[in-house]
């Protein structure tokens, strides 16, 4: 069997007032925060109850999964004052299958500020014009409507619901998926491939 290519998570600007990058352990108050968030941890890692140790795990995790080959795990840090008030990830377990999977997750208090839909459209941009990724798709809760929202302005299309897709807090839940293809381009009307 193969060893898995590691994989290095670039910094890049999302925009004039974010930054993507990798992981760091002065992250944890973001990690703090999410953990006391009502819905964050039944969809993600995030530990909770929060720890320190497991703050630290879970960043640890952020790094695996890079050195894995599994993805690119980006904390989302304001500008200004490089505080991380996020989370967006692409995963690549389907790349074979010409497919890779968004996630992405905000602490209460970065929410409607248009933080999502910037990472979401840098990370987009880069897996499909850098990468070449052929699809990308994320899955969102049907009650969404914020994170919805974001998909759709960054040039995703809502494909369907898919009916019991996921456990979420012990039930079997709806998740809306939406995809963009590399030849869509992005929502500015803009081929995003060079060929």
């Amino acid at each position: 069997m193969a060893e898995p290519t590691p994989l290095t998570v670039p910094s890049m600007s999302a925009g004039p007032d974010f930054v993507l990058r990798p992981w760091e352990m002065s992250d944890l108050p973001l990690l703090r925060e999410a953990a006391r968030d009502p819905y964050i941890p039944l969809v993600t890692t995030v530990p909770s109850p929060y720890s320190e140790q497991a703050g630290e795990a879970f960043v640890r995790r952020q790094w695996e999964r890079a050195a894995t080959g599994a993805g690119y795990p980006f904390a989302i840090v304001r500008s200004r004052d490089r505080r991380p008030v996020g989370a967006i990830g692409l995963w690549l377990r389907d790349l074979s299958a010409g497919r890779a999977t968004l996630g992405y997750w905000l602490a209460a208090s970065a929410r409607g500020r248009g933080v999502a839909r910037a990472a979401l459209r840098t990370v987009s941009g880069w897996a499909l014009r850098d990468l070449g990724v052929p699809r990308l798709q994320l899955f969102v809760e049907p009650w969404n409507t914020a994170s919805a929202r974001a998909a759709e302005d960054v040039g995703f299309r809502r494909e369907g619901l898919l009916r019991g897709w996921q456990q979420v807090g012990g039930r079997r839940r709806d998740m809306t998926v939406y995809g963009l293809l590399n030849e869509d381009g992005p929502e500015d009307g803009r081929g995003v491939t060079t060929n």
